[in-house]
This record gives structure tokens, C-alpha cells and sequence, in this order.
């Protein structure tokens, strides 16, 4: 069904439109990468389950084996028994046995000897069946252990597989989308142009993304943080302020506020950071873009993160 739906998105997705279809608007665009998203977050989903899987059909393997061992263990040292009490029913058995009877002096301790014999021998018989059972049923488990889990690392495959397509038609998309968007807003060093930018996602991180978006010409004061004019980190605790998210007017403090994430794990409303010192900071809107106060004589304004020297990224909230 997953895959289906993947081909659906696949063939259904325009990442490039004929020179005879009509060119689609910004939000139309926004609308494809939000979509997207969700499939990737149910496919992430699905992958984490499987990896949980994984890890138990791991630890019945490990259990088997330990099993296993133990069992062929205690197999071998009835076994060596066995050929010794086999080895005494030989020389004693058959004839023998009735030969040794007639002759023995005490037939009353023969006979209690010959009992005992008899029993050991009926107890270490069924010792070494029981033994040898559970030897089986201890292979039994590692091999059904070892199908379970080539079976889960094919399906964890397939899934990383499906999100590793639907993560490069995102980017696709983000790129047509974002693109656009920076050349309407204008290179730094020129005069900045308001963009109307949809924002994909409707968490409180989004939010903040969308109102930061909102002050856009809004002028870079060192200090500042509203409404009227800000600084990198101010405009960034203006934002998640509105969302009802309280964090400290300082870039250092700001990048202890949350959960660290991979540069690929950006989504809307993430906070991007940069150099080495941690000295400036945005809001990641998507795309490889944000939106930040970039300094003295300027104004808010989105921007590629690509122009600075990246430091990391913190997630906030969803």
C-alpha cells in the first residue's frame, strides 16, 4: 500500500513543468512538500517499528544461542556417560550376565547390582533424550531467530529505501520552491523584497517560522527584540515567544534550548546556527533558507544558510 501510494506521489509530483502546463504558484508547490513530509514521517514511523523489531528478533537469536550452547554442553558430557554405562552393558550383557549370576557367590548382591545398573541406565537414557530434545528445539530457535531477522533487515531496507526517494523528490520540490522565493526576495547587498512565502507544517515551530516571515523589512537594531526592529537571536525569541515557547536572548543560550538535529533533518522552524562561535542564528523555513536579522544596516530577510559557515541546528519544538 506504501508503495503504491509512494508511485502514486512519484508520477503525481511535477518537479519540472512542460512549457505548455501552467508554472505552479508558491502555495500550490508548499502544498506538494507538505504532503510529502507527512509520507515521510509515516515511513519513519514504520522504520523505527521495524527497527524495534529487529532488536527483539535479535535478542531471541542471542537467547537461542545461549540455549543452544548450554544444551550441546550438557548433551556431550551424558553422551561420554552413556558410552560408559553402553561400554559396562556390554561386558555384563547377554550371557554374560546370566553366567556371572550362576557363578556369583552372593546372587542376592548381584541382583541388587544388576538393578541399580538397570536403573542408571534407564535414567541417563532418558537424561540424554530429554537433552537431545532440547538441542533440537534450541536449533529450531536460532534458525526460525536467523529468518526473522534477514526478514525484518529486508523490510528496514525497503523502508530506507522508500524514504531515501521520497526524501530527494522533497528536495526537488523545496528547491523549485525556495528558489523561487530567494529571487523574489532579493541577493544580500540589494534592497530586500517582502516575500510571501507558504510555510509547511502547522506546529508551533512552523508557527514561529511563519510569524518571524511576518517581520520581514522589519530593521536589524543590536539588542533588539520588537516589535518594531531586532537582532538575530531577539527576532528568534520574538518568534517562539508568540507561540508560547520562552527562550533567553542569546545565541549560546539558545543552542542548549533544544535537541540537536542533523543538517538533513531540517523541517520549518528550526534554529540554524553559524560559526564557530555560535554568534549568529535564524529560523530554517525550508529548502536550504531562512529567515534572520543579519546585521547592522539591514533587515529581516530570508537567505540561503549555504552563505555562512553552518554550525548545527537545534529542533525547539514540533
Amino acid at each position: 500500500m506504501v508503495s503504491l501510494t509512494i508511485a502514486a506521489l512519484l508520477f503525481a509530483i511535477p518537479v519540472g513543468s512542460a512549457s505548455a502546463d501552467p508554472k505552479p504558484s508558491l502555495n500550490d508547490m508548499a502544498k506538494q512538500v507538505e504532503k510529502l513530509h507527512t509520507e515521510i514521517e509515516t515511513l519513519t514511523e514504520q522504520y523505527n517499528g521495524q527497527r524495534e523489531r529487529l532488536k527483539t528478533a535479535k535478542k531471541a537469536s542471542e537467547s537461542a544461542q545461549k540455549t543452544l550452547t548450554t544444551s550441546e554442553a550438557e548433551v556431550t558430557a551424558k553422551r561420554a556417560k552413556a558410552v560408559m554405562l553402553a561400554q559396562n552393558a556390554y561386558i555384563t550383557g547377554g550371557m554374560g550376565k546370566a553366567l556371572a549370576f550362576t557363578g556369583a557367590d552372593d546372587p542376592d548382591a548381584f541382583l541388587d547390582q544388576a538393578a541399580t545398573t538397570y536403573a542408571l541406565e534407564q535414567q541417563q537414557g532418558q537424561e540424554l533424550n530429554q537433552l537431545t530434545k532440547a538441542m533440537d528445539a534450541a536449533t529450531r530457535a536460532r534458525a526460525g531467530a536467523k529468518t526473522r531477522i534477514d526478514e525484518v533487515q529486508k523490510i528496514v531496507t525497503e523502508l530506507e529505501t522508500k524514504r531515501d526517494k521520497i526524501t530527494t523528490l522533497v528536495t526537488k520540490v523545496e528547491s523549485n520552491l525556495f528558489k523561487r522565493a530567494l529571487g523574489e526576495a532579493g541577493r544580500p547587498g540589494t534592497r530586500a523584497v517582502r516575500v510571501n512565502l507558504p510555510i509547511v507544517g502547522g506546529g508551533k515551530a512552523a508557527q514561529a517560522a511563519r510569524w518571524a516571515l511576518g517581520q520581514q523589512l522589519k530593521p536589524y537594531v543590536w539588542g533588539a527584540e520588537g516589535p518594531n526592529s531586532f537582532d538575530c537571536s531577539g527576532l528568534v525569541m520574538a518568534a517562539f515567544q508568540r507561540v508560547g515557547i520562552s527562550l533567553p536572548h542569546y545565541t549560546g543560550d539558545q543552542w542548549t534550548a533544544g535537541r540537536h538535529i542533523s543538517r538533513s533533518e531540517l523541517r520549518a522552524g528550526d534554529l540554524v546556527f553559524f560559526y564557530s562561535d555560535l554568534h549568529h542564528v535564524g529560523i530554517y523555513l525550508g529548502g536550504g533558507m531562512m529567515v534572520h536579522a543579519p546585521q547592522t544596516g539591514d533587515v529581516v530577510r530570508i537567505a540561503s544558510i549555504e552563505r555562512r559557515p553552518f554550525a548545527g541546528a537545534v529542533r525547539i519544538a514540533d
